[in-house]
């Protein structure tokens, strides 16, 4: 399929003081769209300036959630070059979302080069100030009009990027995680290991209760037992427990996070014992208050390690490493942002650098 490009007509004003850029709110000239429908399959993939585009109040996606989604970073080096991390991994569990939610295959190699060169027509839009990036928002959703219990017959994929800073507006400050304990995220044999916008609708009623509590975020629990620890709402969720590491399991019921994996490899590179396995927060709670747990952290695309320095379980708020940031959360935190902005070798072939 041949990509286009179509130079924008009118260029936004960039942001000139990068310390204000927030998270999701500005976004740059250009985006990449393509289109699938049943009898052409794939076709019509451009890169163009960044518009609305129309749909009918009938697509699927409107009435059905039939959507999945990605978020990657580009990152600016300190020789001007552009480093993005772990594209291809994340087409690949964009189309194991999409399998999920019976939408169409994809070239993920097409795609990957369509984000770079989306990326090259807006080098200018990466910031160069620590701590930001450029970040990337693959979406690909069902359009046709049909108001009907079924798979779309029609398609758009697009991909959109601006520039952000921390994702908290306290940046590597820990974090309160809120206990969820009425509502459940996801159950084996859902949609729980898929990218998908239904999964985050139906966690906003547990994160605006964590708001209202003074948190900043939600654990949450099985939908089982009502006691083994998943994820928290943007993250996934790592321990330290008696110099371990430790981290609930892909078992289908939490996202497989880029990020998540990045940890556990360099974990492992560095001689550090990881387990994967089941862990229910009552263990939390009496490793912490037993010293057995030194520290605890969030891993994803947009916070990167988010220190965790409280639980709030029922009526109780549990002290982590002080309130503090720990050791390890800061050895990762500087060995990713080392990879991402160039500063570290990366032995990984996490990188793709544009020149």
């Amino acid at each position: 399929m041949d990509l286009s490009l179509l130079y924008a007509k009118n260029f936004k004003t960039k942001p000139t003081d990068e310390s204000k850029l927030g998270f999701g709110q500005v976004f740059s000239d250009h985006m990449f769209t393509m289109y699938y429908s049943e009898d052409s399959g794939w076709h019509d993939a451009e890169i163009k300036g960044y518009e609305f585009f129309s749909i009918s109040p009938a697509a699927t996606v409107m009435h059905y959630a039939q959507e999945v989604f990605e978020g990657l970073k580009a990152y600016r080096a300190e020789d001007g070059s552009i480093n993005i991390f772990r594209a291809k991994d994340n087409f690949a569990r964009m189309r194991k979302s999409a399998e999920r939610l019976a939408m169409p295959d994809f070239d993920p190699e097409f795609a990957n080069r369509a984000l770079k060169e989306l990326v090259r027509a807006d080098r200018e839009w990466v910031p160069r100030s620590e701590g930001t990036s450029l970040y990337i928002r693959p979406n690909y959703m069902g359009i046709d009009p049909f108001l009907g219990v079924r798979a779309a017959r029609e398609y758009i994929f697009y991909i959109i990027c601006g520039p952000v800073g921390a994702y908290y507006a306290n940046g590597l400050a820990p974090t309160k995680i809120l206990v969820e304990r009425e509502y459940v995220r996801s159950a084996r044999g859902g949609t729980g290991f898929a990218k998908t916008g239904g999964n985050y609708a139906a966690s906003l009623i547990a994160g605006e209760e964590a708001r209202q509590k003074g948190c900043d975020q939600v654990l949450w629990l099985d939908a089982k037992d009502r006691k083994y620890v998943e994820e928290v709402g943007s993250m996934n969720i790592f321990f330290v427990i008696n110099g371990a590491i430790v981290t609930p399991p892909l078992d289908g019921t939490i996202l497989a996070g880029i990020t998540r994996d990045s940890v556990i490899t360099l974990a492992k590179d560095s001689g550090i014992s990881v387990e994967e396995r089941r862990i229910s927060i009552d263990e939390i709670i009496d490793a912490v208050k037993s010293g057995d747990m030194t520290e605890a952290f969030g891993t994803g695309t947009a916070a990167v390690i988010s220190p965790v320095g409280e639980f709030h379980y029922g009526d109780e708020a549990i002290t982590v490493a002080g309130g503090k940031m720990g050791e390890k959360s800061l050895e990762f935190y500087n060995a990713l942002t080392g990879i991402q902005y160039a500063r570290l070798e990366d032995k990984y072939g996490w990188v793709e650098t544009l020149e």
